[in-house]
Order: C-alpha cells, then sequence, then structure tokens
C-alpha cells in the first residue's frame, strides 16, 4: 500500500480527526497537544498537559478527549517508544477543548468513588453520549486492571460498563449502533458487545461482556491498539509491533496490510468518498494518508 506523508516531526500522534475542510486534528501525548494538520503544517490547537490519547469531535462541536494523565516516553534513533507512567502523573480524565478558543475543560477524572486511570479511546452515539476505555496505567512492577465507560458530554453523568479487562483500548461501534467493538491490547483480542439500552449491554459469561471475535495465534507478536468501523461494518484494528491494520470481519475472518512504524496506533476515515484512511505512525510521529479498499463508517457529529 502506498503511503503519503501528511506531517512529520509530531510528538506520538495519535486520536486523528479527519475535518471537513481537509484538516487532520490528532493529539500528540508526548508533546501534551491538540494538534492541526494541514498543508504540509501543523499548530497547536491547545496545550492540554498530561497525556491526551484518544480524541473525538462531540454534540457540540468541541474536540473531547481521553486523557492517560501522562507517560514517559524514551527516544532512540529517531524512534519514540512509550514506556511506563510518567512521575507527574495524578490522575487520568475526560477534556473538552473548544475550538475556537482552545480552553480545556476537565469533564470527568472520577467515575463514583474511583478514579479514572488511563482513559485511552472514545467514541459518540448517535444519541449524543460517548463510549469510552479506561486502559489502566503502568507501573514498573505493577498494572491496573481496565475497563469500558457510558457517558454524557455535559459531566452530569457517567457509569462502569464493564471492568476486569487486561486493557481495553481503541472503542467503536457498528452501523446500526447495536455492537460495541473493543480491542484488547496485550492479547491482540477484539471484543463484540451487544447494546440492550442506552448505556446497558448484555451480559456475557461471567465477568465477561460480549464475545471475543477475532484473536491473533501464531501469528508473529501483534498488539491491538485503536480501531475504526467500515461503512460495511467491519472493523480495521490499528496493529503493534509487528505493525499494520487488521480488518476484521464481523464474523471474525480477517486480512492484515502491514506499515512501515511498529507503532501504528490509529486509523479515520474521511474523505468525500470516506475512503481516504488517516493513519498515526507514532514512533515515527508522521501522520500518513492511503486509499482504502471501501469507505470508512462516517462518524457521529464530524461535520
Amino acid at each position: 500500500m502506498d503511503y503519503e506523508i501528511l506531517a512529520e516531526g509530531l510528538r506520538f500522534p495519535e486520536g486523528p480527526i479527519a475535518m471537513e475542510d481537509g484538516s487532520v486534528i490528532l493529539v500528540e501525548i508526548a508533546r501534551g497537544t491538540l494538534t492541526r494538520c494541514w498543508n504540509g503544517k501543523s499548530e497547536i490547537i491547545a496545550n492540554i498537559g498530561g497525556g491526551p490519547n484518544g480524541a473525538a469531535i462531540g454534540p457540540d462541536g468541541a474536540v473531547y478527549i481521553c486523557n492517560n494523565g501522562g507517560t514517559t516516553h524514551v527516544e532512540r534513533d529517531g524512534i519514540l517508544v512509550p514506556t511506563t507512567t510518567s512521575p507527574d502523573y495524578v490522575t487520568g480524565r475526560i477534556e473538552r477543548v473548544d475550538l475556537k478558543t482552545g480552553k480545556v475543560e476537565r469533564v470527568y477524572d472520577k467515575v463514583g468513588d474511583f478514579q479514572l486511570r488511563g482513559p485511552n479511546d472514545l467514541v459518540f452515539d448517535k444519541a449524543g453520549n460517548f463510549w469510552f476505555t479506561d486502559y489502566g496505567k503502568d507501573q514498573h512492577r505493577s498494572r491496573d486492571k481496565s475497563g469500558i465507560y457510558y457517558a454524557s458530554p455535559n459531566g452530569s453523568k457517567v457509569t462502569e460498563v464493564a471492568y476486569g479487562s487486561s486493557g481495553y483500548n481503541g472503542i467503536g461501534l457498528s452501523p446500526d449502533e447495536k455492537t460495541l467493538y473493543a480491542a484488547e491490547t496485550s492479547v491482540g483480542r477484539l471484543w463484540a458487545i451487544d447494546i440492550v439500552g442506552q448505556g446497558e449491554i448484555e451480559r456475557g459469561r461471567r465477568w465477561l461482556p460480549g464475545r471475543a471475535i477475532a484473536t491473533m495465534p501464531g501469528q508473529p507478536l501483534r498488539y491491538f491498539d485503536s480501531l475504526a468501523v467500515t461503512a460495511s461494518g467491519g472493523v480495521c484494528v490499528a496493529t503493534l509491533l509487528d505493525s499494520g491494520i487488521t480488518s476484521i470481519a464481523p464474523d471474525g475472518s480477517y486480512d492484515f496490510v502491514a506499515t512501515p512504524d511498529r507503532f501504528t496506533t490509529n486509523i479515520a476515515f474521511g474523505g468525500k468518498d470516506m475512503r481516504d484512511a488517516f493513519i498515526t505512525f507514532s514512533a515515527t510521529g508522521k501522520l500518513a494518508k492511503a486509499r482504502w479498499a471501501e469507505p470508512g463508517l462516517k462518524l457521529n457529529f464530524n461535520g
């Protein structure tokens, strides 16, 4: 596959949002910013701090961000790699950024009595609320469990939907919004979870929500990161280490497209025909564009 490099010199970019004007808004985790890339250049919209991760346009036109609270990165030979929790970490949180003013507001940092640890990715439904993952934080000798949450963008309500995973990362909705998809990173597993009401899921066996529709058995080391859904209902999962995009059909069959960056972390669709795929090559600090074989699903509130 051919890739056009739209921006370079980024500091671990993730969370790309394809905008109607042709620009791409993304976060730079290691720089702590929300950044717009356009016409071969980039400009900072807002200094967020911590570790801005997933990003999405909300019903009010603002960008909502999953902030993991901060991660230490190590750079060797031009390659930037995340390691453990930043020493100045205080809390994970959900934040709102006004695109006109750059003002950053904290929406959530707790669910009930429990602190958010490392919010990672989010997706808005048609009702204007959002599902998000909390990946947790890595310490030198320990690791948090992970959860899925459902929240109102106005800060009035957030609920825990599932908890106990080794690390929920990317999250997305099927075209009919009856299925929630969640990627589990270190086991390379994609979960499909049936939605039975607003913010409600069908409970699976024991503590496991939904069903695992794809894993990577017998493959080279492949970790799952963020994801995007196609218009036909397929799920494209950014895949780390043995890097690329894993395209998974609802029946669990999959294809794999290799990419040149071992930390290929996100894919988002845009363009007039929704076949422009915007992919973050995070370790080398690049935003790439490719033409995808099929159109992506247009997200709620993007334009």
